[in-house]
């Protein structure tokens, strides 16, 4: 009977200890990595900055120390990039290196950017079928004709919508179980015909609505401005953390008690969140700890040989124009403005310099260029190399020389100038405007608009989709100047680099 009693016992602590291990102490470990904004999946700087090898050595060494490590990127990834503008295999690459690279990452959830819609409709499907990582959006339809509906992967003739909201669940060694939901949204500032946006707020609301019923804990996934994020924070005060995009420079805004952060673009940084979650007490803590991605932490092997298959490609073509790609031809102080909010808006130390040199190579008396035609959006720091300014300029083109009179350049320049916010925004050399004499100042002279002046323009300009009254056929235009194929102003670029290396 003792025997008994002691059997009986002994299976009813075993039975009671089952069961605390099956639900765990209620406490979990989480990490979250984040990105956003990438172009470029090599180094940068002369490599000594970026490169998604890198990162996925960080993102190994998180899951080393936390199973529960899941990596984000906060949209901005397929455009604009100087390898998705070059031709592969016959076709445009079109951010085809970046899902292949993000791929071999194991990404575990992705959101749109707003340049994620620069692609066309058939380009960003491929791309879509070629991922094999979740996406989520909330406020982004995809549109045929009238009728709008989700997008989707498709493989093998079977669709995969990609929902409003995503769930990912975490379990750690001692049973514990959370439930993390996501809800994702993008500014609405680029409309291809092919998509729908809704009211970036309300959709927000509805999704995380949605999911405050279904999982433990709320994240924010967004590619918004960052007051726009701000006002999501306060408008979802229970939202402990915005994994945001957009702004290309790194930041840590507390809103309440929540938190919005932002990695610098192209891997520069990227952010590590430390997430604990209670869930008796239903309380989270987040430490969030932002990593400088530089030449201090070794290529993962298998990433990297993906990244030098493309890199390769970029150099061959790069290598048609110049024959060191990689040389180091100029140091930065401070960084090279080229980020789209900035070059199409005001004047900028790049556009500057890019207009700067038009002008010294062809001696004109000013020189100017559309905004628009600097794809880069980012900022280049450290070492510059031909590759960066390739970056910087993809397409190319040559540098003519019109002859105008004063009264015409004044209304091109006014044009430039009132296009504020748009591609055809110039970028000037020897060419300033007086705000407080509301005039046009030509080599620091008053434009004289009975004068004739030489100005250094890219052959872009002269087709008349930016400034519309600015073409080969408008007699104002009084001569035009074309390079030869053997000068150095044949191609912008050559004479950007030049230019750079005499400023050393």
């Amino acid at each position: 009977m003792r025997l008994f009693k002691i059997v009986l016992v002994g299976l009813m602590f075993s039975f009671l200890f089952s069961c605390e291990n099956k639900e765990g102490d209620n406490q979990i470990e989480v990490t979250l990595l984040q990105l956003n904004d990438v172009y470029e999946i090599a180094p940068l700087s002369g490599g000594k900055e970026a490169g998604m090898a890198r990162v996925e050595t960080v993102h190994k060494e998180l899951l080393a120390q936390n199973p529960n490590t899941f990596m984000f990127m906060a949209g901005d990834f397929l455009n604009p990039s100087l390898i998705g503008t070059l031709k592969y295999e016959g076709e445009k690459i079109r951010g085809k290196q970046m899902i292949e690279v993000m791929n071999a990452m194991n990404f575990d959830l992705v959101t749109f950017g707003n340049h994620e819609f620069d692609l066309k409709g058939k380009d960003l499907q491929k791309r879509l079928n070629e991922s094999t990582f979740r996406w989520t959006i909330a406020n982004a339809k995809y549109k045929i004709d009238s009728i709008t509906g989700p997008f989707y992967s498709e493989k093998n003739g079977l669709k995969t919508f990609i929902p409003e909201t995503y769930t990912i669940q975490a379990k750690d060694a001692d049973g514990t179980n959370l439930k993390i939901g996501f809800f994702s949204v993008c500014l609405p500032v680029n409309n291809p015909d092919y998509v729908e946006f809704t009211d970036v707020f309300e959709a927000a609301k509805a999704a995380y609505e949605k999911l405050e019923k279904e999982t433990d804990i709320v994240i924010g996934l967004t590619h918004l401005a960052i007051e726009e994020d701000k006002k999501l924070s306060e408008m979802l005060p229970n939202v402990p953390l915005i994994m945001g995009g957009h702004e290309h420079y790194n930041m840590l805004v507390p809103v309440g008690n929540s938190v919005i952060t932002k990695a610098d673009a192209n891997a520069r940084t990227v952010y590590i969140h430390k997430l604990h979650y209670n869930k008796k007490t239903k309380k989270a803590t987040i430490k969030s700890t932002l990593k400088a991605i530089n030449d201090s932490i070794k290529s993962d092997p298998k990433v990297d040989k993906i990244v030098t298959k493309w890199q390769v490609v970029l150099n061959d073509k790069v290598s048609e124009v110049v024959s060191s790609p990689n040389e180091v031809i100029y140091v930065t102080k401070e960084p090279l403005d080229g980020r789209e909010t900035t070059i199409r808006s005001e004047q900028t130390n790049l556009g500057k310099m890019i207009a700067s040199s038009m002008q010294v190579a062809t001696k004109a008396d000013c020189a100017f260029f559309n905004g628009g035609s600097v794809r880069i959006d980012d900022q280049i720091h450290g070492d510059v190399t031909a590759v960066d300014l390739f970056r910087a300029l993809p397409y190319g083109g040559a540098v003519f020389v019109i002859d105008v009179k004063g009264d015409f350049l004044k209304k091109i320049l006014n044009f430039g100038k009132d296009s504020k916010g748009k591609g055809a925004y110039l970028q000037r050399a020897k060419a300033d405007w007086d705000e407080n004499k509301k005039q046009w100042l030509i080599n620091g002279k008053p434009l004289v608009t009975s004068k004739k002046y030489s100005v250094a323009i890219t052959d872009f300009l002269l087709t008349g989709y930016d400034v519309p009254f600015l073409t080969h056929e408008n007699k104002n235009v009084l001569k035009i100047h074309e390079p030869a194929p053997e000068d150095l102003t044949f191609d912008i670029r050559k004479s950007l680099i030049v230019y750079m290396k005499g400023l050393k």
